[in-house]
């Protein structure tokens, strides 16, 4: 990789990219911000799929109470996290508390890590939309088009997106994010109205339902579903009032997902009835969701249900493609990637360099898994969705670490419990749930035992997060003063500048 450097120089200062180094601030508050991180965690594919899928993969009727745990402990994770936010502004959160907390280097490398895990959920999710379509498709319009048709048409749709305002996502987001809400809630009320039973059981919410063999896989998807919260730090320089309105809205995010998440999958072991619950997920998978709907409220409340389906995974796919070219953005504005990267957009105020990298990525990514003939439901979305997923709670354990090390390095007016034990006890508890998650790799992935996947997620992991920090110490190296602006977000250009002045005059 090369970068142009300006002639007169010894070749340790790169050119500045001409054009702005920030975002437009102002342009979200909380109810964008909180939209953008929940759609993002996809609310009805979650009910739908993944809670189906837990029961069907462990046999297991704890999700329930497996999905207050993990929203309480992202709620601890939540306290470190956001404080940090006051301090750092920067549209590669992970890679910059990364960078500031504990080391640049390590940064870099999270920051490699940060891309690829978001591009894999981001990407996955047009597998999934295909599958969804389809069926309404077939139903209204009397078509059946082939899954990458329909892939490319949400692929238009995300690119298009992606170099708008900031707030026309937004409000898009805020509608699409309603809807989902309103149908769960609909769905679970008509369960609990009508149990399978005849009576309501709170036993699957109950903490002792998970104190069985293979619960750790069960913790380890329920942290998954919740991915997507950490995404409104992600928008905190185009945010108003980032000081306050950015750690609400994450706080909002993770609250909010993990009583829909509880009373959603509750809800629906009521319709089911717990003794049928895990059969019934493994003979109808997502389809049980909009079948106890369609029996308690009428088809036409299934079908509602299906559209928003659809609904969800675009939603879901212009939230992550917004992280994901931010990312993008972060890194090339740092020089930590080619500047071309952290152009901004001098009408819509997007990033349009990077979002526009990125939409490259999911058109290969499509054509190339319909010329190849490869399951777009199996191998694009779930296993791209799962292994990202890993990747994310790699980072979140990574940076409760980072918050530790950024607060004992400065004097902010900040509580012991948030600079220290929330952050401790969060990094203790992702960490287990990392391991759990790389432990239970078959059952979260759908593989069998052995299978090449199981020692390619975490090798692969491990490997991104070395290489990336490989590259920063060729940074620190070679170009030293764009390695002191790692992590510095707008303010990076500068410490650029200072430091190879400083550079100058030692020589």
């Amino acid at each position: 990789m090369t970068f142009p450097v300006r002639s007169g120089t010894t070749g340790t200062r790169r050119t500045e990219p001409p054009y702005s180094h920030a975002l437009r601030a102002g342009r979200l508050g909380r109810s964008g911000l909180v939209a953008f991180g929940m759609t993002a965690g996809t609310p009805l594919t979650v009910v739908a799929g993944v809670v189906t899928t837990g029961f069907a993969a462990t046999g297991i009727t704890g999700l329930p109470a497996a999905f207050i745990l993990i929203g309480a402990t992202l709620w601890v994770f939540s306290i470190g996290y956001t404080a940090m936010a006051r301090y750092i502004t920067n549209a590669g959160s992970f890679y910059a508390y990364i960078a500031q907390g504990a080391s640049r280097r390590l940064g870099v490398g999270a920051a490699w890590l940060a891309l690829i895990s978001y591009n894999l959920l981001q990407v996955g999710l047009y597998g999934a939309i295909g599958a969804a379509t389809k069926p309404v498709l077939q139903q209204y319009l009397h078509v059946n088009p082939p899954w990458w048709v329909i892939a490319l048409a949400a692929w238009a749709l995300t690119a298009v997106m992606g170099i708008l305002k900031v707030d026309v996502n937004s409000r898009l987001l805020v509608w699409l994010l309603v809807a989902e809400v309103v149908v769960i809630i609909v769905y679970s009320v008509a369960n609990i109205v009508d149990p399978a039973t005849g009576s309501l059981s709170l036993a699957t919410l109950s903490p002792r339902s998970l104190f069985v063999h293979g619960s750790g896989a069960l913790l380890a998807l329920a942290v998954l579903g919740f991915i997507g919260f950490e995404s409104p730090v992600v928008f905190t320089e185009e945010a108003r009032d980032s000081y306050s309105t950015v750690p609400a809205a994450t706080k909002a995010c993770i609250g909010i997902t993990a009583v829909l998440y509880t009373f959603g999958s509750w809800a629906m072991t009521m319709g089911s009835g717990p003794a049928r619950i895990v059969a019934d997920s493994r003979d109808y998978g997502p389809d049980l969701l909009f079948n106890l709907a369609g029996s308690r409220l009428g088809q036409g409340a299934a079908e509602v249900g299906h559209l928003l389906l659809v609904g969800s995974i675009v939603a879901a796919s212009i939230s992550f493609h917004g992280t994901t070219a931010r990312y993008g953005f972060a890194l090339g504005r740092e020089q930590v990637l080619p500047t071309w990267l952290g152009r901004i957009s001098n009408r819509t105020g997007a990033p349009i360099m990077a979002s526009m990298a990125q939409s490259g990525i999911g058109f290969i990514v499509i054509v190339s898994y319909a010329a190849f003939g490869w399951d777009p439901l199996v191998q694009l979305f779930y296993w791209g969705g799962t292994i990202g997923g890993i990747g994310v709670l790699a980072l979140l354990t990574m940076t409760s670490g980072a918050v530790i090390g950024f607060f004992a390095g400065h004097s902010y007016p900040e509580a012991r419990w948030t600079t220290i034990g929330a952050p401790a006890l969060a990094f203790a508890a992702l960490f287990v749930a990392l391991f759990l998650a790389l432990r239970n790799g078959a059952t979260l992935l759908g593989v069998p035992p052995g299978h090449p996947l199981t020692w390619i997620v975490p090798v692969g992991l491990i490997a991104t997060i070395t290489f990336g920090a490989v590259w920063g110490n060729i940074l620190r190296v070679r170009h030293p003063d764009v390695y002191a602006g790692i992590g510095q977000g707008a303010t990076s250009a500068a410490v650029r500048r200072a430091n190879a002045a400083v550079a100058r005059a030692v020589r």
